[in-house]
């Protein structure tokens, strides 16, 4: 992990977490400050800044790398603050390593950032046309327009931070947002908190900010005003001021206070299945609950692969008449076939399509196109399984299967204008 650290050898650690498609840099401004009561440790995520370029598809990896790299200097409790996916690290430390976090603050953060949807799709962009459509766009996501109009060297700074970050590493950050989701677990973080959010914020605004601070036992609100998403760029003075305050008056120094929990579970995990679901002959029925948990798990994984509103709308149609059917799609589709470990699933997508040109069952390709690009299959890659299938299977079938996924392939790798 590349790291950076300032201040005083024998004061207390304070660790500073960056947001996507940024460096550390984004909090220099707070540095002078912070440094002088603090021994400031601030880190790059894979890919970014020149960090070595090794993905990581889920915040508890990340939260994982981290604590390895803090273990390795000898750190023990620790401060942390930070933004956005930084954020998203925090508060996975404050939940499986309570002993380790003395404060927490939250800048720009959420239980749950936007879709997982929204955030796979945005890999699917960058995965087609690069990092320059984010980059483009960077400016309206992390300043007010005024700020942006006013200051056009820290615009192109930000810019060049998006532009020379590893692809493929933003796309695992993105998977890594899409999967992460902790509205359940906010009320065991027993840590002090601050929820800082930009009043502009269009990003993760006020409205997760309130949510944060509802959940979080012991948290407060600061609303920064005249600040969007990068609101420690936007308004260093008050950024600092706020977390001088807060870490200096709200700083858990009994270690004894939250004992070391066992070992507990990742919060987000990996988007690719670890485990293949074993044959009822070798495993004996783990009755409704493990059925329970059995469902969730297929769901979660059909969810993954087919988007949000895909399922969302399957489910919304479905009766009484054809409830069963959708369970049994869902128990053996999903909880059986998609999470072997015998293939992966971009390859599993190239069969899925080969088969439903193969069958005729073109009513299926649009969402099963989607998932290919979600999956990790770029359009090139798409259009050589449907040349392959145009050979075996037809060239009238083919040509159908091109017209649909030529649609949804315009669709889904648009970038925003």
């Amino acid at each position: 992990m590349k790291y950076q650290v300032d201040g005083p050898e024998d004061a207390p650690w304070l660790v500073i977490g960056p947001s996507l498609g940024t460096t550390w840099h984004m909090w220099d401004r707070q540095i002078p400050e912070l440094s002088q009561h603090w021994r400031v440790f601030r880190y790059d995520l894979p890919g970014h800044g020149g960090a070595p370029a090794h993905p990581a598809t889920a915040v508890g990896d990340l939260a994982d790398r981290l604590l390895a790299t803090l273990d390795g200097l000898g750190v023990q409790r620790f401060g942390y603050a930070g933004c956005s996916i930084g954020g998203a690290i925090g508060a996975d430390l404050a939940l499986r390593h309570p002993h380790r976090v003395a404060s927490l603050a939250l800048v720009a953060a959420s239980p749950r950032f936007g879709s997982a949807d929204e955030f796979r799709q945005r890999g699917v962009i960058v995965r087609t046309n690069g990092l320059e459509p984010m980059a483009r766009t960077a400016p309206e996501r992390w300043f007010t327009p005024g700020f942006a109009a006013a200051q056009p060297a820290i615009v192109e700074w930000a810019v060049q931070m998006v532009r020379t970050t590893d692809p493929g590493c933003y796309i695992a950050a993105c998977e890594a947002l899409a999967a992460f989701d902790i509205r359940g677990e906010l009320g065991r973080i027993g840590v002090p908190t601050l929820v800082l959010v930009g009043a502009e914020d269009q990003v993760t605004g006020p409205a997760e900010a309130r949510t944060l601070v509802a959940g979080i036992p012991d948290a407060r609100l600061a609303l920064v005003p005249g600040a969007s998403h990068l609101a420690p760029v936007e308004q260093p003075a008050a950024v600092s001021d706020l977390l001088l305050m807060h870490f200096s008056t709200s700083w858990q120094d009994t270690i004894a206070a939250i004992p070391a929990p066992p070992v507990a579970p990742a919060l987000s995990a990996p988007v690719m299945p670890v485990a293949e679901i074993a044959p009822a002959a070798v495993r004996p029925d783990a009755g409704a609950a493990g059925r329970g948990e059995a469902h969730a798990n297929a769901v979660k994984v059909r969810r993954e692969v087919l988007g949000d509103a895909h399922v969302d709308t399957v489910n919304a149609s479905a009766d009484a008449f054809t409830e069963d059917f959708e369970d049994l799609v869902t128990r053996y589709a999903w909880g059986e076939i998609w999470t072997r470990e015998g293939l992966d699933r971009r390859t599993r997508s190239c069969v899925t399509l080969t088969a439903l040109v193969a069958s005729g069952r073109l009513e299926g390709l649009a969402a099963h196109t989607r998932a290919a690009l979600r999956n990790g299959l770029t359009p090139a890659e798409i259009k050589e399984v449907l040349l392959q299938t145009a050979v075996y299977c037809g060239i009238p079938a083919a040509g159908a299967a091109f017209a649909i996924a030529r649609s949804v392939i315009q669709e889904e790798t648009t970038p925003p204008a």
